[in-house]
């Protein structure tokens, strides 16, 4: 087994997340493969790090949260008092997410996912500013099954 330096993971419909520290495996074939333990513990870790994030999510951040918690988009729409259509252009980035709504998204995220937040309402609220700078999510995967945020 190798450690990766780095894996650029699309495979969550994100194009910004970057896993350091994932193993390769030779599988039955001879093949080199790479291997992703617990991938429920990943997609947590990746919902932390938007949740946790110092800058307006993107339309595919928010598409990921809303899945990982298991809602539609009028689910979601509901619970931040906006019409479906709304979530849709959002996260299709046809119109900046409105900050007071993703303030809520991210709140709600937290109590859904139970995800570690020790920030207050107004810093949340500072970190929810649309942007054009979307950086990338690195997660450590350097102990298998395992994930946090990296430092």
């Amino acid at each position: 087994m190798t450690s990766y330096s780095a894996y650029h993971y699309t495979e969550c419909g994100l194009d910004n997340v970057i896993i350091h520290g994932i193993q390769e495996v030779v599988d039955d074939a001879g093949e080199t493969v790479l291997t992703i333990p617990n991938v429920q513990a990943l997609h947590g870790a990746i919902a932390q790090a938007i949740v946790l994030k110092t800058a307006g999510m993107s339309g595919k951040e928010l598409r990921f949260l809303r899945t990982e918690m298991g809602m539609t988009q009028s689910e979601l729409a509901a619970v931040i008092h906006r019409e479906p259509l709304a979530i849709s252009r959002w996260e299709r980035s046809e119109t900046p997410i409105d900050s007071n709504a993703e303030t809520l998204i991210r709140l709600y995220a937290k109590e859904v996912l139970h995800l570690q937040l020790d920030a207050s309402v107004k810093e949340i609220s500072a970190w929810a500013t649309p942007t054009a700078d979307e950086r990338p999510i690195e997660i450590d995967g350097s102990e298998p099954g395992t994930y946090k945020i990296a430092a």
